[in-house]
């Protein structure tokens, strides 16, 4: 090929097979090196959340008149408990597990609720959160959280705090701490969900922040 005024342009060279094969290797390595570092970043964040997440203490049982009903957990003599001043991060769909509780006077669930200093009927969608998730100015009390479980999605009021910090007092109604990823139901909870009966009481499920307006 000739350019206008007749000098010949030859093509470029081609790059070598070493050439590109060096190329091929330094993206590889650029891509790896990457890889590691967002690896290693993960790796720290879930390391150091795991630590602040950890159980900070334990508490000793005091066991006495503890009320079993919804087959509630009661403090046994000569075990300790952990205690827990945190809660996993809550996302669109946080992982919980959820257990079955009686807000009302006279239920497993021991006094009044903390967020209003009431008792509540088995059939109101309300609930009790982990002590990591509802502190904070108990910014979740009175609010709405969306559970889903069973292929079902339902709203519930949280009302109280199912309390990772204390545990195996009258207060508590002789029932150790809380775990720190507790969603503690109502009866109506578990129902409008659809559990099948056999498996209530001990249940995974995911929950989020609700926006919707409690009826």
């Amino acid at each position: 090929m000739a350019s206008p005024n007749g000098t010949r342009i030859l093509p470029s060279p081609s790059p070598k097979p070493h050439q590109r094969q060096l190329e091929d290797m330094a993206s590889s390595l650029h891509f790896l090196i990457l890889l590691t570092l967002i690896s290693h970043t993960c790796l720290i964040s879930h390391f150091s959340y795991a630590q602040q997440c950890s159980p900070n203490g334990q508490l000793p049982d005091v066991s006495s008149n503890c009320n079993t009903d919804n087959n509630a957990e009661c403090c046994v003599n000569g075990k300790m408990y952990d205690t827990y001043s945190c809660s996993p991060p809550v996302t669109g769909a946080t992982p919980a597990h959820m257990t079955l509780n009686s807000f009302e006077e006279g239920g497993d669930g021991g006094g009044l609720s903390k967020c209003d200093e009431r008792y509540h009927s088995n059939d109101e969608m309300v609930v009790a959160l982990s002590t990591g998730w509802i502190k904070g100015g108990t910014r979740r009390c009175l609010k709405n959280i969306r559970i889903n479980g069973n292929g079902q999605s339902v709203v519930a009021k949280v009302v109280d705090e199912c309390d990772s910090e204390h545990g195996c007092d009258s207060e508590h109604g002789y029932q150790p701490p809380c775990h720190n990823n507790i969603v503690d139901a109502s009866r109506a909870v578990w129902e409008a969900l659809g559990i099948p009966e056999s498996q209530i009481g001990d249940y995974d499920v995911t929950w989020s922040d609700a926006r919707l307006m409690y009826s």
